[in-house]
């Protein structure tokens, strides 16, 4: 066999070791999709020392949206405490400050791609914010690990 197919071969096994050692370090990653967040969507957290409280309710006709929105709310450390439907349609999300802590409301709005917030404080209910999710949120897509 001559010297070059033995460095032929030899580099080929390095290339594939490289490959599965860069596969198996992504899969043991935090779910933040390839890389951080999508092209024009702000990774907002919740602080590691606040609890906030987080209602979800669809405001679409599209089915398993607040599903889709609580896992992502939670991914982001949200407190994800109720979701459902929404009595009525919106065609964009809203977000609700319900104790009057705008900086938390501020954060969920972040995560939501910068949705605007509304204030309307509510003691009766036990949660922080309320989001209403409207036809123009999209779920960010879902990383895929075979």
């Amino acid at each position: 066999m001559k010297r070059w197919h033995l460095w032929l071969i030899a580099g080929l096994f390095l290339a594939g070791g490289a490959v599965t050692v860069v596969k198996l370090s992504r899969r043991d990653a935090p779910h933040t999709g390839a890389g951080g967040p999508a092209p024009g969507r702000v990774d907002a957290r919740a602080p590691a020392d606040v609890r906030i409280r987080v209602e979800v309710l669809n405001a679409t006709r599209t089915q398993g949206l607040a599903r889709r929105a609580t896992f992502y709310l939670r991914d982001h450390g949200f407190d994800v405490v109720a979701s459902g439907n929404a009595r009525e349609l919106r065609d964009s999300t809203l977000i609700i400050d319900r104790t009057r802590h705008p900086a938390w409301a501020t954060l969920v709005a972040n995560a939501m791609d910068g949705a605007p917030v509304l204030s309307r404080p509510d003691s009766s209910r036990y949660l922080d914010v309320s989001v209403l999710i409207g036809r123009n949120w999209r779920p960010p897509a879902e990383p895929f690990y075979p």
